[in-house]
C-alpha cells in the first residue's frame, strides 16, 4: 500500500478512472507479459486510479491464484504512481479472501463487489459489506449494483461502522436515488459513476455531483476517453454531445446486442488497435465478425476526436 484512504479518496473524486481488461492467452491462462505491458500503457495516460480485475477485468471468472498474481503485477508496475484498487466480493468469506489477498500483495483498496445471486435484505447487505471492511485496514469502495444496491440510510450506517469504506461506486444509474445518497451520506464518501459506457450518463453525474466514473473503452480509444473526460469537466458541451453522438451512443447499441458485451467488446477493441488481450472466458463470448466490422468502424470514429 502507497495512499492513505484520504489519498485514495481525492484520487476517486476527480480525474478519469482506468479499469483494463485481464490479458489471457491463446490457451486461456493469465498472460502476465501481456498485461504488464497493458499496464504500463495505462498509466502513460492521464488517469488518477487503477482498478485491477474488475468487472472488465472479469474478476468474477478469476481464481485466487490468479487473482494473486494480477495484484502483485499491478503494484510492481504502478510503483506507487497510481493508487491501485483491486476487487473483492461473491460471499463473505470469498469477499474477505480476495480482500486480504489484496492487502497482501500491496494494494491500496478494494472495489467491493455485490452478493452472489442471493436476493438481499437491507440488513443483510450492510452486514456482508461490513465483514468484509473488518477483515482488512485497507480502504473500500462499495459497488452499488444488481442485488446489493443500498438504500440511502444502509450506505450511512455501513459509512458509520467501517472507517475504512471510502466511496460508493453507483451501477444503478438511478439519479433520483444516487442523489438521495449523496444529499444523506454526503462527503464522507467519494461517488465514483459506475454504469456500463458510464459516458453516457456522465452529465447525470457531473449534475448530482459526481465529478468522475470508470472508463471501460479507455482500454481501446484511450485519447478519446481522456478528451471527452476533459470536455466534460471544462462545460464544453459541444464536444460532449458530438462524441456522445459519433462514438458512445452506437458503442451503448451495439453492446446492447447481447449480455456480458460491456466486457466483450472491450476486449475485442483491444485487439482492433493492436494490443490484444485475448478472449473472455465462458459464459461470456466474444462478438461475431458482423459485430466487430461495426467495433473497427467505431474505431476509426474515436481517432478523430
Amino acid at each position: 500500500m502507497n495512499f492513505t484512504r484520504e489519498d485514495v479518496k481525492q484520487a476517486i473524486s476527480d480525474g478519469l478512472l482506468s479499469f483494463p481488461v485481464t490479458d489471457f492467452d491463446a490457451e486461456g491462462r493469465f498472460d502476465a507479459e501481456s498485461y504488464s505491458r497493458r499496464l504500463e500503457w495505462f498509466i502513460s495516460h492521464e488517469i488518477s486510479a487503477v482498478f485491477v480485475a474488475g468487472g472488465t477485468g472479469e474478476f468474477f471468472n478469476l481464481s485466487q491464484d490468479e487473482f494473486r498474481e494480477i495484484v502483485r503485477l499491478a503494484v510492481k508496475v504502478v510503483d506507487g504512481k497510481l493508487p491501485v484498487i483491486a476487487s473483492a466480493g461473491l460471499s463473505v468469506a470469498t469477499g474477505s479472501a480476495f480482500a486480504r489477498i489484496a492487502e497482501e500483495e500491496g494494494a491500496d483498496g478494494i472495489l467491493l463487489m455485490p452478493p452472489y445471486l442471493t436476493e438481499c435484505p437491507q440488513d443483510g447487505l450492510v452486514e456482508y459489506a461490513r465483514q468484509i471492511c473488518d477483515s482488512i485496514s485497507i480502504s473500500v469502495i462499495y459497488y452499488n449494483r444488481g442485488n446489493g444496491v443500498m438504500k440511502p440510510a444502509s450506505v450511512q450506517r455501513l459509512a458509520d461502522a467501517c472507517p475504512n469504506l471510502i466511496g460508493l461506486k453507483d451501477g444503478k444509474g438511478d439519479m433520483q436515488a444516487l442523489n438521495r445518497i449523496i444529499k444523506t451520506v454526503g462527503d464522507r464518501l467519494a461517488y465514483v459513476g459506475g454504469v456500463p459506457t458510464a459516458e453516457i450518463m456522465a452529465e447525470a453525474y457531473l449534475a448530482v455531483g459526481v465529478n468522475t466514473y470508470s472508463s471501460a473503452v479507455f482500454n481501446f480509444v484511450p485519447d478519446m476517453a481522456v478528451t471527452f473526460y476533459k470536455a466534460l469537466r471544462a462545460g464544453d458541451s459541444d464536444t460532449v454531445r458530438r462524441i456522445s453522438r459519433e462514438f458512445f451512443l452506437p458503442f451503448v447499441d451495439l453492446r446492447d446486442n447481447k449480455a456480458g458485451y460491456a466486457v466483450s467488446l472491450i476486449k475485442a477493441g483491444t485487439e482492433i488497435i493492436g494490443r490484444p488481450s485475448g478472449s473472455v472466458r465462458a459464459p461470456l463470448e466474444m462478438p461475431s465478425a458482423e459485430e466487430r466490422a461495426r467495433l473497427e468502424s467505431l474505431v476509426e470514429v474515436a481517432k478523430g476526436f
